[in-house]
């Protein structure tokens, strides 16, 4: 099975950066469509999407509400998706989730449903 593990998180000031970390696992060559994307979920919040990328880094994806403060990369090989938060705000501090999803890069905005596999999710806290 596929196995996600999300790092990274934790207290930073308002302002700063943060990278975070999702180690991938199990992936086969019949995987090749699957895409991995960031979620985050705020304190009494819904969870929501924040960007995608496919398997060869070569296509991603940024939902309208994280254009300009988030970028998502991949390293191969190491089998690690990032999402870099940059200028980070309270309103940051969530549990972020990496996931992965088959056809995902079909529809930009695919919903979390499509996500088959989960990880266990990072904490973010941001202070003012």
């Amino acid at each position: 099975d596929v196995q996600l593990q999300a790092s990274g998180g934790g207290l930073v000031q308002a302002g700063g950066s943060l990278r975070l970390s999702c180690a991938v696992s199990g992936f086969t060559a019949d995987d090749y469509d699957y895409a991995i994307g960031w979620f985050r979920q705020a304190p009494g919040k819904v969870r929501e999407g924040i960007s995608w990328i496919n398997r060869s880094g070569g296509s991603t994806y940024y939902m309208p509400s994280a254009k300009g403060r988030f970028t998502i990369s991949s390293d191969n090989a190491k089998n690690t998706v990032y999402l870099k938060i940059y200028t980070l705000k309270p309103e940051d501090t969530a549990v972020y989730y990496c996931a992965a999803g088959r056809h995902v890069t079909s529809i930009p905005s695919a919903p979390e449903s499509w996500y088959d596999y989960w990880g266990q999710g990072t904490l973010v806290t941001v202070s003012s």
